[in-house]
């Protein structure tokens, strides 16, 4: 997909590490300026260096997506750096605390809710306005294979996840005649560096998730970057409200 965006500016959240960093140096691999929003300015920084080292073109944006104020000021970043917003790729999202449903905070159901399923939503709100402007876009929402099935011990992650692809299919719904295009990726498990600090020293958790994977292994955050990218190229013009598994055949149980 070498220089199919060429031209075009792709932002993503979360872009500081893990599947987030991943997408962001596809993105620019396929010749997009990126822009990499995060809160952790070190990893953002990072991941446009990566970026720069090999000859692409980025710029980070410290942005909590979980505020208003925050989400508006990374667009209007991304549209004073390169003119425009063609792509999205809302990933920012945390795991919280792990408890049952009666047992979870108010305090934690708050925190992940608010950047899972409100970031994701002010996103979009600020992103669509200037895809509007623009006349077209395409948006990828980072959802989750638990947000098709339930997961014991994560009711408000879980929650998030399924609220991303009910707000996923309805802006779908309602842009699809106006040129953007709104779509879901659901990864499972993935080995990312937060993934891996969960995991710590705690192999018996790792070898019974890989126990419930038809492939037997976890996935690679380059696998879901580009499921990504595919969803907000041209080739995929006619995929609309698509919620996408990336996850190893999880949800085909």
């Amino acid at each position: 997909m070498s220089n199919t965006f060429e031209g075009r500016t792709a932002l993503v959240t979360g872009g500081g590490s893990g599947i987030g960093r991943a997408a962001a140096i596809a993105f620019a691999a396929a010749g997009a300026n990126v822009v990499v929003a995060d809160v952790d300015e070190a990893g953002g920084a990072e991941t446009v260096a990566q970026i720069e080292s090999a000859a692409g073109t980025a710029v980070f944006v410290a942005a909590d997506v979980s505020q208003s104020a925050a989400v508006e000021n990374m667009v209007g970043a991304a549209v004073a750096a390169y003119g425009g917003l063609d792509c999205a790729f809302n990933n920012a999202g945390i795991q919280g605390e792990l408890s049952q449903t009666a047992d979870c905070s108010e305090e934690n159901w708050d925190a992940i809710t608010g950047i899972n399923l409100k970031g994701v939503w002010l996103c979009m709100k600020y992103e669509i306005a200037q895809m509007l402007k623009q006349g077209s876009g395409a948006i990828v929402n980072n959802a989750s294979n638990f947000g098709l099935v339930g997961s014991n011990g994560m009711p408000a992650y879980s929650a998030s996840k399924h609220g991303v692809i009910g707000l996923t299919k309805t802006a779908a719904l309602e842009y699809a005649q106006r040129g953007i295009r709104v779509n879901a990726v659901c990864p499972g498990p993935v080995q990312t560096p937060l993934v891996d600090k969960i995991l710590e020293g705690k192999p018996e958790i790792i070898d019974a998730i890989i126990s419930r994977e038809p492939v037997g292994r976890m996935g690679e955050a380059e696998e879901i970057a580009h499921a990504v990218v595919w969803l907000c190229s041209p080739q995929a013009s006619f995929v609309v409200g698509s919620v996408l598994s990336v996850d190893g055949g999880f949800v085909a149980q």
